[in-house]
């Protein structure tokens, strides 16, 4: 195999995509402020482009490790589980929350695209960035919207709220860990859920329930939604 043929394999997205993410790993254990997720995918992006490759030769690669995903999800269970008890005690408050966080995500999302002149179909693609990406498709399914644009703004949303979320909330004030969890679950569902597991386990059990919690809360005020528009 030449070395051209062997760049554009799947295995060498799938050694790039790890290589970056240690490497990132490692920046922001030396440098807190660096946010591993985007100083991962900055250097893929470059070298796609200076390679001119395209995003779907890519994924190739990358469609091995989104398989994972599944398995990394019901693995959140497992600090849910271990917090059960002090979890249980906060549920009715923590609803309200969620619930209020689905509310303020979509309308928000949406309002500001309609005021930005986008039209109809993009106002209902931006309405669910705030769910995890298979809930969010088919809300935009069901909304009439393009399911390329919600990918891309589930991601952002994923992305910034990883990065900024936790330094904003102390900003803020905010300190309780169930109060951290439930606002990034809520509003940057499994990519923000990720970032919490290495600073607090219990933030991560509060922000792994408040994003299944948001994520079928989002799906029954989007058929609702849906059932006016028409």
């Amino acid at each position: 195999m030449s070395l051209m043929s062997w760049l554009r394999s799947p295995a060498f997205s799938v050694f790039l995509t790890v290589g970056a993410y240690a490497v990132a790993l490692a920046l922001h254990r030396r440098w807190r402020w660096i946010p591993p997720i985007v100083a991962a995918c900055l250097p893929i992006i470059a070298l796609l482009l200076l390679m001119r490759e395209p995003y779907a030769e890519y994924d190739r690669g990358g469609n091995l490790l989104t398989w994972w995903l599944g398995p990394a999800t019901v693995a959140l269970a497992v600090p849910i589980y271990r917090n059960g008890q002090r979890l249980r005690r906060s549920l009715p408050r923590l609803l309200g929350i969620v619930f209020a966080g689905a509310v303020v995500g979509m309308t928000t999302a949406g309002l500001t695209a309609w005021l930005l002149g986008a039209p109809t179909s993009v106002v209902m693609s931006v309405v669910p960035k705030s769910v995890t990406t298979p809930i969010a498709i088919e809300v935009c399914r069901e909304l009439g919207g393009i399911p390329q644009i919600t990918i891309a703004m589930v991601i952002l949303a994923g992305v910034l709220g990883a990065t900024f979320g936790p330094m904003v909330l102390r900003l803020a004030g905010v300190r309780d860990d169930r109060a951290i969890g439930v606002a990034v679950g809520s509003s940057s569902h499994g990519i923000g859920t990720a970032s919490l597991v290495r600073r607090s386990e219990m933030q991560a059990a509060v922000s792994s329930w408040a994003m299944a919690t948001s994520g079928v809360i989002t799906s029954l005020l989007a058929a609702l939604l849906a059932l006016f528009l028409r």
